[in-house]
């Protein structure tokens, strides 16, 4: 019985439910009513709503709001969704891959995804649900009818990973790298290091750990791994399980390459701008095979595909200029790749910098190092909108310019673009950074 699942007081008739929902605006007859509580939010509030929807009972961490109706009481209403959706991921026989990493998460998730599609029945994370929440609800999701489940885990402090994956209990976990992000709650890079080395300890002895061998701090996650089976995926290092090489970057700044597996060889060509997706492929291809999908459903997937939106997405702009939209988040590595991706390309290269959010005590010298990596990358022009990044234009020195307002910088970059200017912008969630992409880019273009 769930209330003593759930250590819960019981109230009321017993029920059945097949659903469970958060959310009285998309509840349906007959679900059970969980009432999330946070910071800025109480769903207890709302339980007679919810049963005037059609709700069974509800799962509740203050009865207050009880109206005679079937009801479990607990502690914490985030760990029962917790717990309920561990119960509900236990009766599935699919194959769930949990991934996490400080950079190109989002991306090889949906790669892994577009590849097991070709496979089988699969379930992906959707958007950002990536928290002590959004990971429980896409468990719920997970029927007897999937044959694979791909799960995107984040974090913003240590044991949040741990908590996620061994709600999820993965066959196989995957880390794409660890970079200086969201270091208010890890406090520097080792940290993150530690944090998202979390998800090994998910994996039993017959699970399987993917490990990104380019990245510094793989000696640690192996060590972590040890009694473990350890895959390892590369751009640099041929002695990895998964390897790419014979890259070639065309027109558009997308890469060709040679991908090597233990199914053999094969030639991919990405719709993805940037040197930094090949190895996003390949970590996404390692996942993918293992998990039983084989080398030509791997390379029908991934060149299906298209860029997340945000994410590198090439678009069409102002006057036909070329815009890099990676406005979705920001980092200093993940800023300095799509620099990189930047510089590659001839004509005037304009670069539009919002802040970046959670790097802690080094915010400054964060914001500083994009400026200065900008002018050793050959960029022309750097413009900078927020409260941090007019460190970034002051360091880019000549060419570099701050604006107190959004609406400021698109009127002069308005004034500068032709044919010839590539435009990339770039900046945390906070910054909304989509603002100045959708006035920057051509109307009624795709």
């Amino acid at each position: 019985m769930l209330a003593e699942q759930l250590t819960a007081q019981r109230c009321g008739d017993d029920v059945t439910f097949s659903r469970l929902s958060t959310d009285t605006r998309t509840l349906q007859q007959g679900d059970m009513y969980l009432a999330l509580k946070g910071e800025n939010f109480d769903g207890n509030k709302f339980v007679k709503q919810a049963m005037d929807k059609g709700a069974c009972g509800a799962i509740v961490s203050d009865s207050a709001e009880s109206h005679e109706s079937p009801m479990l009481v607990v502690t914490q209403t985030t760990l029962a969704l917790g717990k309920i959706a561990q119960l509900n991921r236990l009766r599935s026989d699919a194959v769930l891959i949990a991934l996490t990493g400080s950079q190109g998460k989002t991306t090889v998730k949906e790669m892994v995804g577009s590849i097991l599609a070709l496979a089988g029945q699969t379930l992906v994370t959707k958007g950002n649900f990536n928290n002590a929440i959004g990971v429980p609800l896409t468990l719920l999701n997970l029927s007897s009818g999937h044959d694979f489940a791909v799960l995107e885990l984040g974090a913003n402090a240590p044991g949040e990973i741990r908590y996620s994956s061994n709600l999820v209990s993965p066959q196989i976990v995957l880390i794409t790298n660890a970079a200086s992000a969201h270091l208010q709650g890890f406090k520097n890079l080792q940290g993150v290091v530690e944090a998202k080395g979390e998800i090994i300890d998910a994996v039993d002895t017959m699970g399987k750990i993917i490990l990104n061998a380019d990245d510094p701090a793989f000696q640690q996650w192996k060590q972590r791994s040890v009694n473990k089976q350890l895959v390892s995926f590369s751009i640099e290092n041929s002695h990895s399980d998964y390897r790419a090489s014979e890259l070639k970057m065309d027109e558009r700044g997308c890469f060709n390459f040679a991908i090597t597996t233990p199914q053999g060889k094969g030639e991919i060509s990405l719709h993805f701008l940037g040197r930094h997706n090949v190895i996003n492929a390949v970590a996404a291809i390692a996942a993918a095979m293992e998990a039983g999908a084989t080398l030509a459903q791997s390379i029908a997937g991934l060149e299906s595909m298209s860029p997340v939106k945000g994410r590198m997405r090439s678009l069409i702009g102002y006057k036909q200029s070329h815009l890099i939209d990676d406005s979705y988040n920001a980092n200093p590595d993940s800023f300095e790749a799509a620099i990189d991706v930047l510089s590659d390309y001839s004509g005037e290269k304009i670069l539009i910098v919002g802040d970046m959010d959670e790097v802690g005590d080094s915010a400054e010298q964060a914001h500083s190092g994009i400026g200065a990596y900008a002018r050793s990358k050959n960029v022309n022009k750097l413009f900078s909108v927020g409260k941090l990044s007019h460190l970034s234009s002051a360091a880019f020195e000549l060419g570099g310019k701050h604006f107190e307002t959004k609406d400021a910088l698109i009127c002069e970059c308005k004034s500068l673009l032709d044919a010839n200017s590539t435009i990339l912008v770039k900046g945390s969630r906070g910054s909304a950074m989509e603002d100045i992409v959708n006035a920057l880019r051509l109307r009624g273009a795709a």
